[in-house]
């Protein structure tokens, strides 16, 4: 399929227990600087949708971002390193189902372990809620999204 076709993903809130701890994967190369994830403000939503422009061929209006930052049903964290906003993510959680819509990290600092994070913290977010199952879509020609989402336990349920 091409770029823009898209799988649906599921997993099961429940079936484990994940935890990341942010900082270096090992060796002896240079500290990499502290992560700090914390819920997204509304003087964030420069930095988020300047990523998400970035990210995506069919980005969300700055003006979504800012509505969700005050939802009650959504959890929207930021990840930060140095003080400058790096990634984010945005659980949407209803009765017993959470939907992951949306989840982007900034070029130069993709493969760094800040999505892992902050799935890992949608995750532990939806179990808390009561969510028993969580959905997502992800385009097919984005693999290490993929990746990422099946090391978690997401299985493809659909392509649309």
């Amino acid at each position: 399929m091409g770029g823009d076709a898209r799988a649906s993903a599921a997993g099961h809130v429940s079936d484990k227990e994940t935890a990341h701890t942010p900082g270096s994967r090992g060796g002896s190369g240079p500290r990499r600087a502290a992560m700090l994830v914390r819920p997204a403000t509304l003087a964030d939503v420069a930095a988020v949708h300047a990523i998400e422009r970035s990210s995506f061929s069919d980005p969300w209006r700055e003006s979504a971002f800012a509505s969700l930052v005050v939802e009650p049903l959504v959890y929207f964290p930021v990840a930060e390193v140095d003080g400058d906003v790096c990634g984010f993510a945005i659980l949407v959680v209803v009765a017993d189902e959470a939907e992951v819509t949306n989840l982007a990290v900034r070029a130069g600092a993709r493969r760094s372990g800040i999505g892992a994070v902050l799935l890992d913290g949608l995750i532990g977010d939806a179990r808390h809620r009561g969510a028993r199952a969580m959905y997502l879509d992800v385009r097919e020609s984005n693999a290490a999204a993929r990746a990422l989402y099946a090391s978690r336990g997401f299985d493809e349920v659909g392509r649309r």
